[in-house]
């Protein structure tokens, strides 16, 4: 479950609510395509704008039509509570596991983060992804913080926030890591321009806002590296590049929300109509089609 292709799919918003259908169409897709898991209210599902509501019904919606895909539930919130509120629904749910990111109003310090993961992984009877997303959550998590909650129970995956382009700088990022971590800890990378390399250099998963929209590229993607043809895995991800431009300029979240023709929560208002004619345009590059 925590290695491979873990796609991250929209919460599609329509009317101010969570449009149901399309969630569950979206899930569906994903577990058709054959992705290792599902990564349901990550950053791409905006996790941070809905309600305790919201979050423990799209969770189960994601559990029921993920067809015995794992589903990964994202439970980041402000207070300690909420997030083991959030944790207790998705465990509720069917949730295969949780993914958690520090999010934070007041600055958060290293032992505030590390008190955060200590006090829901004592409540957890699922696996905990370590979600480090410091373009969201302004929190940057130092390697050594990686090592100390790497060694709290459930705890099994860290989500990194990238590697370094050049691929053996790449690859000296991820074997500090691994001699950082427990070898029941894997390294998942993120920022989706940077996963092929990351995945060349041994990361274990991708966490990947492409694959939630688009599995069957991010698949070819993943499954070139993990079977050792790195080349192609490279290849295969320069050909997108005109997509990764564009989560550059634009931010991933608006462009894959515009490529899928889904509402985002106010006051999120996604792309205007020339930039939604600029993605659209690059899909047909492509030739893709959510």
């Amino acid at each position: 479950m925590f290695t491979g292709l873990s796609a991250f799919p929209l919460t599609p918003i329509t009317d101010d609510a969570i449009d149901e259908k399309s969630y569950a169409t979206l899930v569906h897709r994903l577990a058709a395509a054959g992705v290792d898991s599902i990564g349901a209210l990550g950053s791409t599902g905006s996790y941070a704008y809905l309600t305790r509501e919201e979050r423990a019904r799209a969770a189960r919606i994601a559990v029921e039509h993920a067809d015995g895909t794992p589903v990964i539930v994202g439970i980041g919130a402000l207070r300690t509570r909420h997030v083991l509120e959030a944790a207790e629904d998705a465990q509720n749910a069917g949730a295969a596991g949780v993914l958690l990111a520090p999010m934070s109003y007041q600055r958060l310090t290293d032992d505030d983060v590390f008190g955060l993961y200590e006090d829901v992984s004592a409540h957890l009877s699922v696996p905990l992804v370590v979600y480090d997303n410091p373009g969201t959550t302004h929190f940057t998590f130092t390697d050594e913080l990686y090592a100390r909650v790497a060694t709290l129970p459930h705890v099994t995956s860290i989500k990194i926030p990238g590697v370094p382009a050049d691929p053996p700088a790449a690859h000296a990022r991820v074997q500090r890591l691994r001699h950082l971590l427990p070898d029941t800890v894997t390294v998942g990378v993120s920022g989706d321009a940077l996963a092929a390399t990351g995945l060349n250099a041994g990361c274990d998963a991708w966490y990947s806002v492409l694959g939630g929209t688009f599995p069957e590229p991010a698949l070819a993607i993943t499954r070139a590296a993990r079977s050792g043809d790195a080349d192609r895995a490279r290849a295969e991800s320069q050909r997108l590049q005109p997509l990764w431009d564009l989560f550059t300029r634009y931010g991933s979240l608006r462009v894959v929300a515009a490529a899928a023709a889904c509402g985002l929560p106010l006051p999120l208002r996604g792309l205007d109509a020339e930039a939604r004619a600029e993605v659209a345009e690059v899909l047909g590059q492509l030739g893709l089609s959510a």
